[in-house]
Formats: C-alpha cells, structure tokens, sequence
C-alpha cells in the first residue's frame, strides 16, 4: 500500500473514530447509568465476561430501581456482544459503551456501541459508570502526533512555545537588559563592550532555563528542537551549549526568522519546511497553497458543495480538500425525478427546500456530507484529505469555501 493511500485510510479511520465520539459525547444518562469497558488487545474475553457478570451481580444493591434496571440492562448488551470474540480482543482492543440515554420527554434509549481497533492500543482495563461515556482515552488517541519544542530569540527578546501536530502553542517570552551598541558618556569602549557581552550571556542563559524548564520534562516524546532568529544571535545561542545537554541532540535545525516576538514561531514553523514536511501541519499547508495557486492562476480547482460534487461525479478531482471541522448534513430530494441536494446543519431534523422548478419536494436520502464525498470520491479514485482549521488558509476553507474544496486533474468548466 502506497504512502498516500495509507494516509488516506488513516484520516477515513480517524474522522469515523471522531465522528461516534462526538456523538457518544452527546449522549447523557440519568444518573450513573452509561457502562464504558475499555479492554486492552492482551485481556482474554472469559476475564472481561467474569468482571461483567459480578458488577451485574452488584448491580442487585443499587436502591434506585430504575437505575438497577437500566445498569443490569447494559451490562447484560454488553456481555451479548461480548459473545462475537474468541479468546482475545481484535487488534488495539475494544472499547463498549452502553446505557439507557435521555431521548427527551422523560424517555429513555437503550444504546450499545462497539469501537474495535482504536488508532493505539488500548494501555488497560477500564470498567466506567457514570452519568456520561468515558471518551477521554479515545480523545487521546485522535489527538495530532509530532511534537517540537521551538525557540526564537535575538539580543532584545525571545519566545519558547510548542508545535503539537498542527497547533504552534506559544508558552514563555523573555526581554533582555542587553544595551544598545552605542555606550553612555564617560563608560570607556573597552568596559562597555564587557558589561555587554555580560548581559548577552546572562540573557542566553535565561532564555536556556525556560527551554530547558519546558522541553526538559518531555525529552522523551520530543520530534525535535527547531531554533530561529537573526544571525548571529541563534548561532551564538546554539554554539554556547547553553541548552541542556540532553536538548541539544534534539536541535533538529536553526533557521533565519527576522520576529521573535509569538509571531515568530509561527515564521519558525513556516522557515522549517524541509523539517516539518512529512508532519501533519506542512501537509496541509501544502495542499492549501496549491489549491489557492490554481484557484487564483487557473481553472484546476473547484469549491463548494454543489459545485466540488459535480466534479467528483465527472471522475475530474484529483484532490478532495475537506475541513476537519466540517459538521453537515446533505439532504437528497426528488424533486419530480430530477435529484436536488441541500447542505444543512447535523441537528436540523426537519429539513425544508423547494425545488428550482416548484414541484414538492420529496426526501430521498439524508447522510453525513462528509460520508457522501467520500463515497463518491472513493469510486472516482479520488484522494481525500482532512484539513486543520489551525492555520489561516485553513480557516479559510471552512469560513469561505464552506469546508469542501478540490484540486482537479483536468479543467471542467464547472
């Protein structure tokens, strides 16, 4: 399987791992009544079966009635579909969440969900039952990978922040006491030009105890080290071990940056592209450059709903860009044999259109309209990639493109 097509089955994978959890985090239970079971991929079945059967024993003692019921009642799903696995848990384990949930109107539902395979192996047994679904550790599991600690700094100021997967998170900021070249009256040049060199050094050391306080503790997990400025300033920096000697393997690179206030670590992130290339962030930014260099100089892109699905249909994208935070609906009518569609809100549960030619309009069929790209992407072979909003061109997919945007292979005229 190619680089790409498994990047693509990943993020298909994680947007459906996405997709349960925000729903299972919609889902509330009148007091302790919702059952999570996380089961590791080493935990034999017959171990988990005997765990469930004596919390459904204990479950006997809870005084509300109702709750007893609904408790036993999930626990009792859970053990049935517990029933599908052999000896051990697929691959990356299991995860069960079951309980009756408020369905409005003082009615409940009872709901069972099975996620087999998470993104990471599941770490250990958990047994949860609480008024919500434990999702925390999966939540985790979808979190963005890659993790650079990023420093830049000249004579006057420096910034030391993060950049997890695509979000750069500014932490701690420093200014110096570093005298300007020009020395006071009275001050000889050869007194001057050491008290300067002493505050240059004292301003690096402090610079190298909030890299060290910050980075230090997660040496373990750091990609790397990425440190910017002007010249000489990162040169004398890096040059002076000021860095702990456990970071200082970790500089992965040092780059011309001209701000070292926060902005400058987004300049940081941008100057190091031949390091962040194959992480997540740079991706995305590449195929968002690319997109707007077609949008602006030719006719090799498309946006849009409507529009970004007739070329799909055509077999013309080469690219379908969607972004990440993109929570629609599509909606199919029939409106007198010819097909309309109509993007709307997840949660409008009574969707009203009128068909272009004023016929009734009857509905055909309601989906996820990110599911409904996909699909047709998929039979187009047609790459599809999730884009952050973290970044600015990002964020301008989903505000003015409406979340759907493509990268043709030919023009279309559409």
């Amino acid at each position: 399987m190619s680089t790409d097509t498994q990047d693509a089955d990943d993020d298909r994978r994680k947007y459906e791992f996405r997709k349960v959890i925000e729903d299972l985090k919609e889902y509330e239970g009148s007091g302790t009544q919702l059952v999570t079971i996380y089961i590791p991929p080493d935990k034999q079945i017959s171990s988990v079966v005997a765990h469930v059967t004596q919390e459904h024993s204990e479950a006997s003692n809870i005084k509300s009635k109702q709750t007893r019921t609904n408790v036993q009642d999930a626990l009792t799903s859970i053990k049935d579909r517990l029933r599908y696995y052999d000896t051990y848990p697929p691959e990356n384990g299991i995860v069960i969440f079951s309980g009756a949930v408020d369905a409005g109107g003082g009615q409940t539902d009872m709901v069972t969900k099975v996620l087999e395979s998470p993104p990471d192996p599941i770490q250990s047994f958990r047994y949860h039952c609480d008024s919500d679904f434990l999702t925390e550790p999966l939540e985790g599991m979808l979190s963005d990978k890659g993790l650079f600690g990023l420093i830049v700094l000249d004579r006057r100021e420096a910034n030391v922040g993060w950049l997890k997967g695509k979000r750069v998170e500014p932490v701690k900021s420093a200014s110096s006491l570093v005298p300007g070249k020009q020395r006071k009256g009275g001050q000889s040049a050869q007194r001057f030009a050491r008290l300067r060199l002493e505050a240059i050094d004292n301003f690096y050391q402090e610079v190298a105890e909030m890299a060290n306080d910050l980075f230090v503790p997660e040496r373990h997990d750091l990609d790397g080290i990425l440190v910017g400025g002007p010249s000489p300033t990162k040169d004398e920096f890096l040059d002076g071990d000021y860095l702990h000697h456990e970071l200082q393997d970790h500089v992965v690179g040092k780059f011309d940056v001209s701000y070292t206030d926060e902005s400058g670590l987004y300049d940081l992130v941008d100057a190091a592209q031949d390091v962040l290339a194959d992480q997540e962030i740079m991706k995305d930014k590449v195929q968002m450059e690319e997109f707007f260099e077609n949008l602006h100089s030719g006719d090799l892109a498309t946006y849009g709903f409507e529009q970004t699905r007739r070329n799909l249909v055509m077999g013309s994208v080469d690219r379908l860009l969607i972004s990440e935070d993109l929570r629609k609906d599509v909606v199919v009518y029939d409106c007198d044999g010819v097909e309309e569609f109509e993007v709307i809100d997840r949660r409008n549960s009574t969707p009203d259109h009128e068909c272009e030619d004023g016929s009734e309009a009857e509905v055909q069929e309601r989906e996820d309209v990110i599911e409904h790209l996909m699909s047709i992407a998929e039979q187009r072979g047609t790459e599809t990639k999730f884009i952050s909003t973290d970044f600015e061109k990002g964020e301008q997919l989903y505000d003015a493109f409406g979340g759907v945007a493509g990268i043709l292979r030919y023009s279309t005229g559409i």
